[in-house]
This record gives C-alpha cells, sequence and structure tokens, in this order.
C-alpha cells in the first residue's frame, strides 16, 4: 500500500532550509532511495516519491512559515538540477502507476502556481546545472526561473525525440500559454533531445535571467528578494501540521472527519464527511489557538489524503458515493466564519487547502455520485462536494418534514473555491448560464427541500422513499457495469464547462498523453522508444498517423 504522509524527518531527497522570508528547497536525489525497486534515480530523476516530499515540504511552508514569502527550487547536484521523472521507473510500471503519478505531479506543479495566485507565496526556480523533461516542467511552474550560463548547461524537453511521447507535466502548454512563447520555436525546442543552452533560452523566453556561474549566486538572491517584495505574507506564528489519524483495514480508510467504506464486491467506495460537532471557534485567536486541529483544514486533510489513497491502491474501485453526516447549521457556520475571516493568512491557507482539495475530485478518473439522503448535510462547502459529483440523488419525503433532508448555498458555492477552469462549480454546472446562477443565489440563507432544489437544477434525481432503494441500486449497477476507459473519457470531457484555461488544458492534454500515447506500442512496445531507451537500440516505430 502507498501512503502520501511524510515530513521532513523522513525525507529522503530534498533539503528545506529558511532565511527570513527566503526558503530554499534543494533538490538532493538518494538514488538507491526509489518508492518501489528496481531502479536507480540517477542524474537527480525523480519517482512519486520525490514529489510526495515535494508536496509535504510545499504544504508545510504554506501554513508552519507565514514568514516565507518566496522559495527559491534549485539542486544540491554539481552541474544537474533535474533529469525529469526516472525513466527505468517508466519502463517498469504499469498505465495505471504512470496516470497516478503523473496526475498526482501535475497537481503538485499546480499547486506551486495556486499559491502564487492566492497567497502570495512566490517560487523561483534556480538551474544551476543540466534541467530536462519534468525537472523543467517544475521550473515552468515557478513565477521565474533563473539559469547558469556555463557553456553547457541546458534546458530541454526531448521526451518526443527520445522516448516517443509528450512532455507530460504541462510542459508544452506552460511553453504557449504562460511563457507565450512562439509555436515554431516551441516545436524546435520540443523535437532538439540536446535542449537549449542559457543565451538562447533567454532569448526565446524559456527562461527569465541568466548569470555567469560567478554571479549565478547573487542573481538568484536578488531575485528571490524582489519576488518576496511582491508577496502579502504577513510573517508570525506558524501552525505544525500535526499527523493525520488513519486507521487502514481491508473495508478502508477511516479518519476523525472522514471515512471511506470499501464494498470489493460493487466495486463502489462510500466517501462520508461529516460536520463540525460541538460549539466551534468564531474569533480568529481561538482559531489560530486550535491550529491544525480546526475543523475546516483537519476535514481537508482527510479528504485530501482519502482521494490520494483511493487513487492509487484501489484502481478497480470506479465508483465514489458521497455522503455527509450531520448538523447542516454547523457547515454553514464553518462558512461565515471562513468567509469573515478569509483575509488572515492562515485562514486564507486552509480556504487554498480546501480549493485544492476539490480540484483533486474534480480530476480524479472516477465516477462520481452525491447521495442527499435523511441525515445529510449538504451546505456551503459541503454542497460543493454534490456539484463536483457527475450525478446527484436527493431523497424527496413529503410527509415528515423534519427528517426530510436539506440542501443550503452559501457565499462559498459563488467563487470561493474556483475549479480549474476559473469558474465556481455552480457556474460550471449551468455551463455559465447566468440565469440559473442568480435565482441560485438568490435561495442563499433557505433550506431546500428535494422538490425545490429539483426545481433549481442543483440536483440531478428526487427519488420518494418508496423508489429510493431501488433506483439508487438500478444506478450504480448500470454505472459500474460500464468501461472504465470509455467513462473516463467521458467524465473529463464533461466536467469543465465553458472557456478552457491553462490549468483545464493541462489536464485535458495529459489525458490525452496517459491514456493513449503512453499506451502505444510506439512508446511502450517491446520496440517502443521507452522501452529501448538506454540499450544503445534505436526504436521501430509503426509510421501510421492515426
Amino acid at each position: 500500500m502507498i501512503t502520501y504522509e511524510t515530513d521532513p524527518s523522513h525525507y529522503a531527497h530534498w533539503r528545506l532550509a529558511f532565511d527570513g522570508p527566503i526558503a530554499t528547497l534543494t533538490l538532493d536525489i538518494q538514488e538507491d532511495r526509489g518508492i518501489l525497486p528496481g531502479y536507480k534515480l540517477k542524474l537527480n530523476s525523480y519517482d512519486l516519491g520525490v514529489d510526495m516530499e515535494l508536496h509535504d515540504a510545499v504544504q508545510r511552508i504554506r501554513f508552519e512559515h507565514p514568514e516565507v514569502k518566496c522559495v527559491v527550487i534549485t539542486s544540491g547536484k554539481a552541474r544537474m538540477f533535474c533529469s525529469g521523472a526516472n525513466i527505468y521507473m517508466l519502463g517498469l510500471s504499469t498505465h495505471a502507476w504512470k496516470v497516478n503519478f503523473c496526475k498526482f505531479t501535475n497537481e503538485t506543479r499546480n499547486g506551486l502556481e495556486d499559491s502564487s495566485e492566492h497567497s502570495g507565496l512566490k517560487f523561483l526556480a534556480a538551474l544551476n546545472g543540466a534541467t530536462a523533461g519534468g525537472g523543467y516542467e517544475m521550473a515552468l511552474a515557478c513565477d521565474e526561473i533563473a539559469m547558469i550560463d556555463d557553456r553547457s548547461t541546458a534546458v530541454s524537453l526531448p521526451e518526443v525525440p527520445l522516448l516517443g511521447v509528450l512532455p507530460g507535466t504541462g510542459g508544452l502548454t506552460r511553453l504557449v500559454d504562460k511563457r507565450k512563447m512562439r509555436r515554431d520555436l516551441a516545436d524546435v525546442f520540443c523535437t532538439t533531445s540536446e535542449g537549449v543552452r542559457a543565451e538562447r533560452a533567454l532569448e526565446w523566453k524559456l527562461v527569465d535571467h541568466i548569470a555567469k556561474p560567478q554571479q549565478f549566486e547573487e542573481l538568484v538572491k536578488a531575485r528571490a528578494a524582489e519576488l518576496a517584495k511582491q508577496s502579502d505574507r504577513p510573517g508570525g506564528q506558524g501552525i505544525a501540521l500535526t499527523p493525520l489519524k488513519r486507521t487502514d483495514d481491508d473495508k478502508g480508510y477511516h479518519y476523525t472527519h472522514v471515512d471511506v467504506a470499501i464494498d470489493r464486491d460493487t466495486r463502489i467506495a462510500t466517501l462520508t464527511v461529516s460536520a463540525p460537532m460541538g460549539r466551534q471557534p468564531d474569533e480568529l485567536e481561538e482559531i489560530l489557538t486550535q491550529g491544525a486541529r480546526w475543523w475546516p483544514l483537519a476535514m481537508a486533510r482527510e479528504l485530501d489524503d482519502a482521494i490520494l489513497m483511493l487513487r492509487t491502491n484501489d484502481l478497480d474501485v470506479g465508483l465514489w458515493q458521497i455522503k455527509t453526516r450531520g448538523d447542516l447549521a454547523a457547515v454553514l457556520e464553518a462558512d461565515a466564519t471562513l468567509q469573515k475571516f478569509k483575509d488572515n493568512w492562515f485562514v486564507r491557507e486552509t480556504i487554498g487547502m480546501l480549493r485544492r482539495c476539490l480540484r483533486r475530485l474534480d480530476v480524479s478518473s472516477r465516477s462520481m455520485f452525491a447521495v442527499l439522503d435523511e441525515g445529510s448535510c449538504f451546505g456551503g462547502l459541503f454542497f460543493e462536494l454534490a456539484l463536483a459529483a457527475d450525478r446527484s440523488f436527493m431523497l424527496q419525503i413529503e410527509d415528515d418534514v423534519a427528517r426530510a433532508p436539506k440542501i443550503a448555498l452559501s457565499e462559498a458555492n459563488f467563487g470561493l473555491f474556483p475549479m480549474n477552469n476559473g469558474l465556481s462549480r455552480l457556474a460550471t454546472r449551468f455551463a455559465d448560464d447566468a440565469a440559473p446562477v442568480s435565482a441560485a443565489h438568490a435561495a442563499i440563507g433557505k433550506n431546500l427541500a428535494a422538490d425545490q432544489a429539483a426545481e433549481l437544477g442543483l440536483v440531478t434525481f428526487v427519488p420518494d422513499e418508496l423508489d429510493w432503494d431501488e433506483e439508487l441500486r438500478i444506478a450504480f449497477e448500470e454505472r459500474t457495469a460500464l468501461s472504465p476507459d470509455a467513462l473516463t473519457g467521458m467524465e473529463a470531457s464533461l466536467r469543465f464547462a465553458g472557456g478552457e484555461t491553462m490549468d483545464t488544458r493541462i489536464f485535458g492534454r495529459l489525458t490525452a498523453w496517459q491514456n493513449w500515447i503512453f499506451n502505444r506500442p510506439n512508446a511502450v512496445g517491446e520496440t517502443g522508444a521507452l522501452k529501448v531507451y538506454g540499450t544503445g537500440a534505436k526504436a521501430k516505430f509503426n509510421w501510421e498517423r492515426v
């Protein structure tokens, strides 16, 4: 079983150092410490374990070090920044492993940009040696890239000429969408295996700054200081991210606020997320005192971990049933607290954690059905879970108002947690049609029964008690009988309506890369480029264009 929790005392590949407002993350891969056996992480290449450490390190900077305004990402190895994802690991991996690895890598990279945009945490890549593939893609996710000009260091995306695949963690997209590189120059760059050195890299917009070896350290310090000036992070006492309390057994994963029950016969997982219980803090000082125990952050960390555990370890569990339990009013009170103190650095970081966790749901290749039954509390933040689902079923009880489930909207549903497309889930649900979104907004403050929710278009089906069990059974059985491949393609196409953004293009192109190019014989066949890499043999391609 793969687990995602770690902490700096267990890092094998990253070193984290602090100097006032500047943090430095140094990549120094231990080649014999791969997460799985069978390969060595040579040339500062990475696998899933390396990215787990990066994800954890950035999380700790966000919450434990509010004094940090800029993070410098560099290498601890001479003349080698990062050669990207380990090719031998990819050659040994199953297709599913490659997919999950690349998706987590994308989410981690996108998280850097998310923190820069929403939390004022800036990132500077200091390329002090050769930078290739995923190593350069990590740099592309930073706000600025500084490159040493030593006549040998180059940046490259060599996947097409060397491996028969694509730069898969946003490389192509960030070149043209983010760095505004000319398409013809990007074509040359991505088909030139040896890469581009400093002066041309600067001319082609591949990097932002270059310096000779003698001046490189000073350049990095100066740029980090300038980026730090752009940050509004306040400093002060941080919040320690204490270990999660998770129990694993053959029936699922169990936390304080989140429970995952897996039925392996039906291939369905039920994720039940619980509302806060008891009195919750309503003043900032008390919220800061609770720290990682504060319900919105504690719940978000647990849900995020549960999603990753399911995605990595339970591949054949294709349908996630999402439920909530608890007091609807308590969820809405938590929403109000988030809104009230959203300008505080800790609350802002908690909102960021919730935003990224919900986005992880959006891009998960699993069917998701929200079940709004008796005892549920889909309001505000929790209603985002229903909006993230592919369908929702709300129980209609007409003769007993007290037992009938209700939903409630809050301001949080109208932009506090935007999707990767930049829209709220409500705006995306209605394909950016303003009228139903306005009607939904007018319902804030009301507890809506099933018929009212259906009239507003907020739920998919509203069976009554007589039909409830049978309708759910049929819907679940029909869904789990369909092709997982077809569902993955369908769901990925439907979840982001409206205009595209760099993020949606990254994940859309990633789907094409993972589920087509990376599964074709030209890449992974016995004579494919990925299989023969490093052997001295030349790849043999099927020359048909498909």
